[in-house]
């Protein structure tokens, strides 16, 4: 019989996100979730659907006990929310946010050791606690941004509990979280509002109101959404969305310059390398085969964790699990990293090696 205590787990803002971290944590980890919202109604509607344990109208209230806390917000509330947190909670609390962009936040708060800032791959079409669900993030890639002064214990509890809700966790430093994120979802939110747009005016043009084709639908479902809060994401992360709509832009140049030269052999070529590269990006990145253990001995320094999971999250090596095992004087630890796969593991004790740590590999099964 396990007699270890149920793990404590805050979430402040208890909407789709929060609330489904909540419903993950207390059924996935068995843990005891104590949920803030500033809003009463919202309150009552995530204890009603089992999203939290208690639910209480202040952040000390929820952050006192917990283990790891979830700052869930619009992205530009969560640098006075996440700040509101690290003043109440415990030395050795972790604590994280789910907001979409990073730069700003880690640059407000993330000097201090607790906070690691995090973006699950998740999400749905409709928003509210009573549309969370258990299963939001199964499978979902869940990004994590230490930097050099990261608690190296707290990142690996973080890690563990991010694992723990069914996402897989992946190390990326902040700005180069932005970045792809521009690339990835802000800009299609863009385009799509750009796509409408464009419709529209024809329309006030007086063209005829034509049908709606499923291209076109599929293209522009995005566009519109949730106005607050993709203006608070626009906002957050201006110069590379803009950067990226900019490259866009240029790309639709050289496309209308392509197609206006009428050479039927290069715009089949044009079409088909799109076909190709969106194949390649939509292919499934989860490495296959049985996973292998990374056994090495490092230091007791800040950043030592951080460095690591940094280093073979930019090389596409991503950590299935990983545990922490400090020496009695606490100068040093070993550290246990499981990648899946043995291309992955080769690549990841190479770099591991380059870091200047010594490192086993050993095969454990799938």
């Amino acid at each position: 019989m396990d007699d270890r205590p149920a793990p404590r787990v805050a979430v402040l803002g208890v909407g789709l996100i929060g609330g489904s971290i909540g419903l993950a944590a207390r059924a996935r980890l068995g843990a005891v979730v104590a949920g803030f919202d500033p809003d009463p109604a919202t309150r009552e509607a995530a204890l009603a659907t089992g999203a939290v344990d208690t639910a209480t109208d202040s952040v000390a209230a929820a952050c006192e006990g917990a283990e790891v806390v979830f700052c869930a917000a619009p992205v530009g509330r969560l640098p006075e929310l996440a700040a509101a947190a690290l003043a109440v909670a415990g030395p050795d609390t972790a604590i994280t946010d789910v907001g979409s962009t990073k730069r700003g936040i880690v640059a407000a708060v993330g000097a201090d050791e607790r906070f690691i800032g995090g973006h699950p791959l998740a999400g749905a079409e409709t928003a509210g606690v009573d549309n969370s669900r258990a299963d939001l993030f199964e499978g979902a890639t869940w990004y994590l941004t230490p930097t050099a002064g990261s608690d190296g214990v707290l990142y690996d509890r973080l890690q563990r509990t991010v694992a723990g809700l069914g996402a897989r966790p992946q190390a990326i430093d902040a700005e180069g979280h932005d970045r792809l994120m521009a690339t990835v979802s802000a800009m299609p939110h863009a385009v799509a509002n750009a796509l409408v747009a464009e419709a529209a005016a024809d329309l006030a043009n007086g063209e005829r109101v034509p049908e709606v084709g499923p291209s076109f639908r599929d293209a522009t479902r995005v566009a519109g959404s949730n106005p607050a809060i993709w203006a608070d994401i626009f906002a957050s992360n201006a110069e590379a969305v803009a950067d990226s709509v900019d490259a866009v832009a240029r790309r639709l140049a050289e496309a209308a310059a392509l197609i206006r030269s009428g050479d039927a052999e290069a715009i089949a070529a044009w079409q088909a390398a799109a076909g190709e590269d969106r194949r390649r990006l939509l292919e499934a990145d989860r490495p296959g085969g049985p996973l292998h253990e990374l056994r090495l001995i490092v230091a007791n320094k800040p950043g030592t964790m951080a460095t690591l999971a940094l280093a073979l999250g930019e090389a596409g090596v991503n950590i299935e699990d990983m545990a922490l095992y400090p020496a009695p004087d606490m100068s040093s630890g070993a550290v246990s990293l499981w990648v899946a796969g043995e291309e992955q593991a080769a690549r990841g004790a190479a770099l591991v090696r380059q870091l200047g740590h010594s490192v086993t590999v050993v095969g454990v099964g799938g």
